[in-house]
């Protein structure tokens, strides 16, 4: 089903749809402006195919779903597609890749919010805040010592904006940094030593903590493996806040049961939500959040900002902001 913007532009305006997850949802922020300047119609799933069959520009307000594979066959006139979301695994599929569609994303938004995120699990734990809540419940008093977080170690596995604002944030409390990507590197601006993510396994035993923060594609599936978790220090502890598949979830439960990592905060899963039969939820050492690791008040308004910002750019003959490397998976790093 699908609406069409109740101000009836001109035909001659560009058709850019809306892909919402209900026809209840409400709009994006600022899109009465747009509503002026082009022919907005505002779809569900079901009736993305028919809506998107004279669309220039797609915007997945609804960034999880997977209805443009299914509408791609009637997708004639398609120049851009924009989704309000930093990674784009859900929707980088062979036929879109490989065609002309520009796609764009929400990159250097959540950067700030997820370092933040990263920081705060870092904090929690080695302070022991989730021990101290646990007994307050019991009404105990429990005296103990908690580790220093200055001069503690992190290997950051992504380098891109998200992982780079991290880093800096780790520094700036004084922690020791190092990251993971495509490819090593020496004397990084933002960390230092960047190592190889394929051969992550050689020198994870250097961190006190993993945060794993790369984006999902065919290469980082699954790379966080028992031989990561084997190499990790038995005081280790783990903050996934990228994608849930880059991590072994069987592996991740083994090696915090038998003791190879101390400690696991995980914002995202491989089937999301967590259901409630997960073992993860039990596992020792585990501190799990409902994937929300970027999303302060006020994010839904930030993205839509992105977005129509990014419109005014395309009406206006200039070039669009965030543009995804569709065979990376991800807005590249200018050299």
């Amino acid at each position: 089903m699908q609406i069409t913007s109740p101000l009836r532009p001109n035909p001659r305006f560009p058709v850019i749809v809306v892909l919402c997850a209900s026809l209840d949802s409400p709009k994006p922020q600022g899109m009465s402006a747009i509503e002026l300047v082009a022919d907005v119609r505002y779809t569900d799933a079901a009736g993305l195919p028919d809506a998107i069959e004279t669309a220039e520009v797609l915007l997945l307000w609804d960034f999880f779903s997977t209805a443009l594979r299914d509408a791609w066959p009637r997708a004639r006139s398609l120049k851009w597609v924009h989704v309000a979301a930093a990674g784009v695994d859900t929707v980088l599929f062979d036929e879109l890749r490989e065609s002309s569609v520009v796609l764009t994303n929400a990159h250097g938004f959540f950067d700030g919010p997820i370092a933040e995120f990263v920081l705060a699990n870092i904090l929690a734990h080695d302070k022991e805040l989730h021990a101290n809540r646990a007994l307050q419940r019991a009404h105990e008093w429990r005296h103990r010592e908690t580790r220093r977080t200055a001069g503690s170690t992190a290997i950051v596995v992504g380098t891109g904006g998200i992982g780079r604002q991290i880093a800096r944030l780790l520094r700036a409390v004084g922690m020791e940094v190092q990251g993971a990507g495509r490819s090593a590197s020496a004397n990084d601006p933002d960390f230092g030593t960047i190592v190889s993510s394929a051969a992550l396994a050689e020198h994870v035993g250097w961190a006190d903590n993993l945060v794993v923060v790369a984006p999902l594609t065919s290469q980082t599936r699954g790379m966080i493996d028992a031989g990561v978790f084997d190499a990790m220090k038995s005081s280790a502890h783990l903050i996934s806040v990228g994608r849930g598949p880059l991590i072994d979830e069987t592996a991740l439960l083994q090696a915090l049961r038998n003791g190879s990592i101390a400690a696991a905060s995980l914002d995202v899963f491989v089937t999301e939500p967590l259901p409630a039969e997960s073992a993860l939820w039990e596992a020792p050492g585990v501190t799990i959040s409902a994937h929300m690791s970027g999303d302060v008040v006020g994010w839904r308004d930030g993205l839509a900002e992105q977005f129509t910002t990014n419109v005014h750019h395309w009406l206006e003959g200039n070039d669009l902001v965030n543009i995804v490397d569709k065979c990376l998976g991800y807005v590249a790093r200018p050299h």
